[in-house]
């Protein structure tokens, strides 16, 4: 998915490539981050959370619902990512706030572009949330939320979670 869209803006896996043993094909997949050994309770409930709000940006009708939708989703699988690594330069200074697009790369490098293109879409979310006129077109919340769905599934990939996406039980059963 991520590759056929690179041309038009979404950022190309910055991660280890590996190849299949088929001439020319290369495969690229998040690496796994050294994690304690259980994910934290928050993390997990983020990652729920994406889920949940990708199948929700979805349904929507309206584009300006969905782009909101999809980001915030790419958003909390960030965020599920910081829970479980710890935010980088935590200490005794207090600092100044930090956006989550900022942090990510500290603590997962090989999520660097993934981290600025979702810092790039912030401004056209806050657009959206604002309610003004044409913020975000049909084929712009269409992008975002194809991206957003496949960031989530680098993020549960780079926790070290595969197999079945993390849909809230109700949700999997629906299908």
């Amino acid at each position: 998915m991520i590759s056929t869209s690179a041309a038009a803006g979404a950022p190309a896996r910055n991660a280890m490539s590996s190849t299949t043993g088929d001439p020319g094909e290369v495969v690229q997949d998040a690496l796994p981050l050294p994690l304690p050994r259980q994910l934290p309770a928050t993390a997990l409930s983020l990652l729920r959370s994406a889920r949940q709000g990708l199948a929700e940006a979805e349904s929507q009708g309206d584009a300006a619902t969905r782009y909101i939708g999809a980001h915030l989703a790419a958003l909390r699988a960030a965020a599920a990512i910081l829970a479980a690594r710890g935010e980088p330069g935590t200490g005794a200074r207090r600092r100044r706030p930090r956006s989550v697009w900022e942090l990510l790369p500290q603590v997962a490098p090989a999520l660097t572009e993934w981290a600025a293109f979702f810092a790039a879409s912030a401004a056209k979310r806050a657009a959206a949330e604002a309610g003004l006129p044409r913020a975000a077109s049909a084929r712009e919340a269409d992008d975002l939320l194809r991206d957003a769905s496949t960031f989530v599934a680098v993020a549960e990939r780079a926790l070290g979670l595969g197999g079945e996406p993390m849909l809230p039980l109700a949700l999997r059963h629906a299908s």
